[in-house]
């Protein structure tokens, strides 16, 4: 009795496959360069294509070059309270110091790290209070989004955001 394996089923699948492109093509060759690759489907497939083919739309992130920051702070107290637009490689923007704003994201942009990640779970922070500061950073670094948010409310906090400033006002305690 004759039995089927796996690998004969592959080879009568391969044999059809092949018979069936053989006897579709048999008007000739197609001329893929001179019809397109539509043409070419169509000649061989026998189907007709519904549009032509082309490129996906650009997305807005995707026309935006360089990056872009909106940083909004409350509570920080005076002129460090607002909305601030920050544009990077080229610098410009609404911040009160973007030359300075943009270096200080890009000193702590690392290869597979998020410059605004979250303090990690579980650490030991110092139980020290900086204010009631909160900021928010929206936009896109680096090609990737960004929405990160900053408080002072412990020591991890505090830390976090001491490594943005001046992207972030800078609220440490004057030197005496």
């Amino acid at each position: 009795m004759f039995q089927v394996t796996p690998l004969r089923r592959l080879a009568v699948a391969a044999c059809a496959a092949c018979a069936a492109v053989v006897a579709s093509s048999a008007t000739g060759p197609v001329p893929a360069y001179a019809t397109g690759t539509a043409g070419a489907v169509t000649a061989v497939a026998g189907v007709t294509p519904l549009a032509p083919l082309s490129p996906p739309p650009v997305r807005e992130e995707d026309r935006v070059s360089g990056d872009h920051l909106t940083v909004t702070v409350r509570h920080a107290g005076g002129r460090a309270d607002g909305t601030f637009e920050v544009y990077c490689h080229p610098g410009g923007g609404s911040h009160p110091d973007v030359g300075s704003a943009c270096r200080a994201v890009d000193r702590n942009t690392r290869w597979g790290r998020d410059a605004f990640a979250p303090a990690p779970d579980g650490g030991i922070c110092t139980m020290r209070y900086g204010g009631p500061a909160t900021a928010h950073v929206t936009g896109r670094w680096a090609g990737r989004p960004v929405d990160a948010t900053y408080d002072r409310s412990n020591g991890c906090q505090i830390e976090r955001w001491d490594r943005l400033v001046p992207l972030l006002p800078d609220l440490r305690p004057a030197a005496r």
